[in-house]
């Protein structure tokens, strides 16, 4: 038993360290098709006090939010917020790229 609960403690570490170092909340969401649904949602996740930048991709149909140092937002949050925007949340990534290189990416995929 002892073994199970310092695996347990060991993981959620871990879990917690990478969300805290997390640069980036990268998200899959349906339903982007115009302009002006990329500029409600870019404005939506920018008021966010843990928000540093928003970039929006039509194209491939992905948010991205930059966060400040020691920040994040939780998932259900982020799927609230897309939700009540009229969209649906595929996906939710943490990653340390930043919004350059996420943008990069999604020119490299045809943008």
């Amino acid at each position: 038993m002892k073994v199970s609960l310092k695996f347990a403690l060991a993981a959620l570490l871990a879990a917690t360290t990478f969300a805290t170092h997390a640069r980036t909340i990268e998200m899959e969401v349906n339903g982007l098709v115009c302009a002006f649904c990329a500029q409600g949602i870019e404005k939506q996740f920018k008021a966010l006090p843990q928000a540093a930048g928003v970039y929006v991709s039509l194209e491939n149909r992905i948010v991205a939010v930059a966060l400040k140092p020691d920040a994040d937002i939780a998932n259900a949050e982020l799927e609230k917020a897309i939700k009540d925007a009229g969209y649906a949340l595929v996906d939710v990534k943490r990653t340390d790229r930043t919004l350059e290189e996420v943008r990069a990416a999604g020119k490299a995929d045809g943008e």
